[in-house]
């Protein structure tokens, strides 16, 4: 195949990629919420028409709240972000400029940078477009019947495909254009195998770029959101029997602008932060074969796969815009779950295409004979495996099926057997994941080493935009939700709003699902290039050995250490957050009437304080553990201490998102009146809450962020040579 070919197909559908989320966007901003807007009947508010000017102020208002606290947050982020970057861009040019080449040094840092940019720049970008449309999604819910949930659905909907769209084609974009900055600056490569090796090398960078600002991101944002979250749901909600969303509470907005900060804008940076690595990992990997490294095409054929990914999902997402489209709330989650099952069937046929065309007939990688319909099977092993995963968590978060439904009749007897139930729920869904991960790992290295492994990785990926989209459709639909409550629209618009959110719980944990099994698969295969760099592939890593075995305990250990981190830290900030709460109920009553408005400014800069104050040291353990165990007791150790880590972390963060997600759903399950004689403010709802606010720190802090932790150490690992 000739390298232009790849050039034109991954240009043309980024540009496709661009022009949807650019088209969604004009077509969300069409909708109209500023009060001296035209209202006319397609964006018709309340039957009378009486009320559409006061309604429409207090939406702007609030809006406009929410969007200033999560760029107050983000812009503070994202300057104590940048700090590190500079520091550690220039920690890493020395100790690889000493220990390697400063040539490759040089990129190394290149590729660091730009990847910590572009993931800073796709967070930003979600965050942006869930702040523009939570308000539209609330106003279009306040449709009559039908029409209510249809448009607010399509809304929401196409607001996430934004995000997902746009956030693919800009990492796949950047990531090529580094591609080739960095072939042109290294003469000989495609043509000396050591040269091409160390141009890839050189590129892994990009990842860790991602997944730095990730971490950062899914610690920091997690902390923010769960803070606001846990204070006005234990104040509010428990002490005041408030509504979820009362404008009473005055933790209320900061609570909104955590779903932007953590659940969207350190979403969007995780998943990126998954692309780069396992596209750089089968890149690097691809580097060792004699016959791929002097191929253009077989070399960028990860930059290939996840294009043509973008095209299938193009077509996927008219299923739920205008096939299957959403009447009521029975039908918000199929259509969401056809979505995952519809791009999983079109991209098998799409993979094996582009396998055929990308990669030889035959070849070898690390001694292994390998043919291309090998690695079809591969990737087909790791893009079902993730299809799988997704069900299996939907089956138990959704509240349509029983898990969820025994965990919300556990609260009739109190919070303690909810948690006990919601444990056990946890607990059990790690079993099918756990499973369908290691029948991936063992024929995807049987069929092609570490190579399809790393490409397996790609095949949960790949379908990445409709992942994305399904993901932020949740805190989108929470936020409006809020909006309305806040705003006063009627009963109905928060019933229409609260089935959709829902379902966006549902389908936030099926992305934590991709996320995580995706981030087990890559961190194998950058451990596995580890292990064949410093030559413990022929000599092996017995676990018997001391060090070894020490590694081995102390690596499964480090993410009970990184959840106790982040829940403390949440705790931490949940103190504050009550007691500020408190504190102004107590001084100013009238609040509870209504009639004075809280501070709201004040919870904002609660959170945002006590966020950035606590992420810091949970980053610092991720970072340090792999340098400083590597040069204080050798690779040996290192490869025990990746080993654990990687194996009990995909257990924890599993449990951890799907336990947090049941709890939730299970509030909404008794809050939408589907027990009977339950109803919100009772004693089955007071411990409905508590559950709920104790699995908000597993959900949307510890448990994602465990992914980015055996991510973000097996990546360190695979680009310092100072180990060696």
């Amino acid at each position: 195949m000739d390298d232009s070919v790849v050039t034109i197909l991954v240009l043309l559908c980024v540009f496709l990629g661009l022009a949807f989320a650019l088209f969604y966007a004009q077509q969300t901003a069409s909708i109209v919420v500023a009060p001296n807007g035209d209202v006319d009947s397609r964006n018709r508010l309340l039957e009378d028409g009486k009320n559409n000017e006061k309604v429409l102020q207090e939406v702007e208002k609030i809006q406009k709240l929410i969007a200033d606290g999560a760029n107050s947050f983000l812009f503070r982020e994202y300057f104590y972000i940048a700090i590190f970057v500079a520091g550690f861009s220039v920690v890493l040019l020395l100790l690889l400029g000493f220990m390697d080449s400063w040539r490759n040094a040089g990129f190394a840092v290149l590729s660091f940078v730009l990847g910590a940019i572009t993931s800073v720049g796709c967070g930003y970008l979600g965050m942006r477009i869930a702040v523009f449309s939570n308000a539209r999604t609330a106003v279009m819910a306040m449709q009559n019947g039908e029409e209510g949930y249809r448009r607010a659905f399509i809304t929401a909907f196409k607001a996430g495909c934004v995000m997902g769209f746009a956030l693919v084609s800009i990492g796949i974009l950047m990531l090529y254009i580094l591609v080739n900055i960095v072939k042109y600056s290294y003469p000989g490569a495609l043509t000396d195998i050591d040269k091409t090796r160390q141009m890839y090398e050189a590129i892994a960078g990009y990842g860790l770029g991602g997944s730095t600002v990730a971490l950062f991101g899914r610690v920091g944002g997690g902390i923010y959101t769960k803070a606001a979250d846990v204070g006005a749901d234990l104040v509010g909600k428990v002490e005041n029997a408030l509504n979820e969303d009362s404008p009473k509470n005055p933790a209320v907005i900061a609570d909104n602008v955590g779903d932007n900060v953590g659940d969207i804008a350190g979403m969007g940076a995780d998943l990126f932060g998954s692309f780069a690595e396992s596209s750089c990992a089968a890149m690097v990997i691809a580097a060792a074969s004699p016959e791929l490294y002097r191929s253009w095409p077989a070399l960028c054929f990860p930059l290939a796969l996840c294009s043509c990914g973008i095209v299938v999902c193009f077509f996927t997402t008219f299923v739920s815009t205008h096939l299957y489209t959403v009447r009521s709330a029975e039908t918000i989650e199929p259509s969401l779950k056809l979505q995952i099952g519809i791009s999983t069937l079109l991209m098998t046929p799409t993979v094996y295409i582009v396998c055929f065309y990308f990669l030889p007939s035959n070849f070898t990688i690390a001694g292994k004979a390998v043919k291309n319909w090998y690695v079809f099977f591969c990737i087909g092993c790791g893009l079902w495996s993730g299809m799988i995963i997704g069900f299996i968590t939907e089956y138990y978060t959704s509240n349509r099926f029983s898990p969820v439904i025994e965990v919300a009749g556990a609260c009739r007897t109190g919070a303690a057997t909810n948690i006990i139930f919601g444990l056990a729920l946890g607990y059990k869904s790690v079993i099918v994941p756990v499973f369908c991960l290691a029948i991936t790992i063992y024929v995807s290295y049987s069929l092609a080493g570490m190579y399809g492994i790393a490409v397996a990785a790609l095949g949960i990926l790949s379908t990445l935009p409709i992942s994305l989209t399904i993901d932020a459709y949740g805190p989108i639909c929470d936020n409006a939700g809020g909006i309305a409550e806040m705003a006063g629209m009627p009963e109905d618009v928060r019933e229409k709003t609260d089935a959709l959110d829902a379902a966006g719980n549902t389908t936030a944990a099926i992305g934590k699902g991709f996320a995580i099994g995706s981030a087990a698969l890559v961190s194998l295969a950058l451990f596995g290039a580890f292990v064949t760099t410093v030559k413990l592939d022929t000599e092996g890593v017995n676990i018997l050995q001391p060090f070894q075995f020490a590694g081995l305990l102390v690596g499964a250990m480090l993410p009970y250490w990184f959840s106790a981190m982040t829940m403390k830290s949440v705790g931490k900030a949940a103190l504050d957050m009550v007691e500020e709460v408190r504190d102004q109920i107590r001084k100013e009553p009238r609040i509870l009437d209504g009639t004075v408005p809280p501070n709201y400014e004040r919870c904002i800069t609660i959170s945002t304080d006590a966020s950035l104050r606590e992420m810091i040291s949970p980053a610092l353990l991720v970072v340090t553990t792999p340098i400083i165990v590597g040069f204080l007791f050798g690779v040996r150790c290192l490869a025990g201490v990746l080993a654990g880590a990687l194996v009990s972390g995909v257990q924890m963060a599993i449990s951890s998102s799907n336990t947090g997600g049941a709890w939730d759903n299970a509030k909404k399950y008794i809050e939408a009146g589907k027990m009977e004689n339950e109803r919100k403010g009772g004693a089955v709802h007071k411990a409905a809450v508590i559950g709920d606010t104790v699995g908000d720190p597993l959900k949307d802090t510890s448990g994602p962020s465990l992914n980015i932790l055996i991510k973000l150490m097996a990546i360190i690992i695979s680009i310092w040579p100072c180990f060696l």
